[in-house]
């Protein structure tokens, strides 16, 4: 999922001075938080299947800022929160999400993996756990969450940004988007993110990046990236402070994932990130409610 960011960026130098009003209006809203913001990676994934209501209903319990949701498109169209484009990984069923329909990916069992794979954090409720559509997880836990979302593979489901955005508006969820987002949007693929911000240009987006080297970025790569979005999403481990500042000097934000180490979370509160994804969002609490790191 790497990115070359040392192409050229001509795309975005057609991009018109209104999306980049917008985008500071937007950076202003979203950038009044006076922590690091705390993102359920996947829900408490650390704990319970990831992406399934047990997780987010558990991560819930854990009070983080977001929730963040992997969305990928059935067959019939429907969105639905998983993170590989197949099923083989956290279900008991095969093959890709897009060849199959949504009632074919509700009969998969998405929580006995779980118990094999972690033993010692093995619930029996965990069994026949569904795979939830989106919609489902908005009607929950919309009153009293904020959602990452995540785009995946947006290559690979025609116009899945439009039936985002139907469903977040549907649901109340970009109403006062301008004060307090509720929803930031998250995806590797640019052109998804351009698709999204031409859509919708107060809906926040985030790029993610993923770095196989020590993570390195240009001060124009990144006003590139921040005519559309209002800021990035890196790995930790190919990271340094140094990379931090340069984002934020540019007037970005910066979010690592996936940050489940004590440790590590202290260090990146020490670099003053924006916010961490992490599979144990209670481990993260812990850590910012020591004294000098909140």
């Amino acid at each position: 999922m790497e990115r070359l960011w040392k192409r050229s960026c001509t795309l975005i130098g057609t991009v018109c001075l209104g999306m980049s009003i917008s985008l500071l209006h937007m950076q202003t809203v979203v950038a009044k938080q006076q922590s690091i913001y705390n993102v359920a990676h996947r829900g408490a994934s650390g704990y319970a299947p990831e992406n399934t209501m047990a997780a987010y209903e558990m991560a819930q319990t854990m009070k983080p800022d977001f929730i963040e949701l992997d969305v990928q498109m059935t067959k019939d169209g429907v969105l639905v929160v998983m993170h590989d484009e197949k099923v083989d990984r956290t279900t008991n069923g095969t093959g890709y999400v897009k060849d199959h329909t949504l009632a074919e990916i509700k009969r998969l069992d998405a929580g006995s993996w779980f118990n094999n794979a972690y033993p010692d954090k093995s619930k029996a409720a965990y069994v026949g756990l569904a795979v939830p559509a989106f919609e489902e997880v908005v009607a929950k836990f919309g009153r009293n969450a904020r959602f990452f979302i995540e785009l995946k593979s947006p290559e690979k489901y025609p116009a899945i940004e439009q039936k985002l955005l139907q469903i977040l508006e549907k649901n109340g969820l970009l109403d006062g988007v301008d004060q307090n987002p509720r929803v930031i949007v998250e995806s590797f693929n640019r052109d998804s993110l351009l698709r999204m911000h031409q859509l919708n240009r107060k809906v926040p987006l985030v790029q993610l990046i993923e770095y196989k080297t020590p993570a390195v970025v240009t001060d124009a790569e990144l006003q590139a990236i921040k005519q559309y979005a209002i800021g990035v999403a890196v790995n930790g481990e190919m990271m340094d402070r140094a990379y931090v500042q340069q984002v934020t000097a540019n007037g970005m934000q910066i979010y690592v994932y996936t940050v489940n180490e004590k440790k590590t979370m202290e260090k990146m509160a020490r670099w003053h990130v924006t916010g961490l994804f992490t599979n144990y969002p209670d481990r993260l609490h812990e850590v910012l409610n020591r004294k000098g790191n909140t």
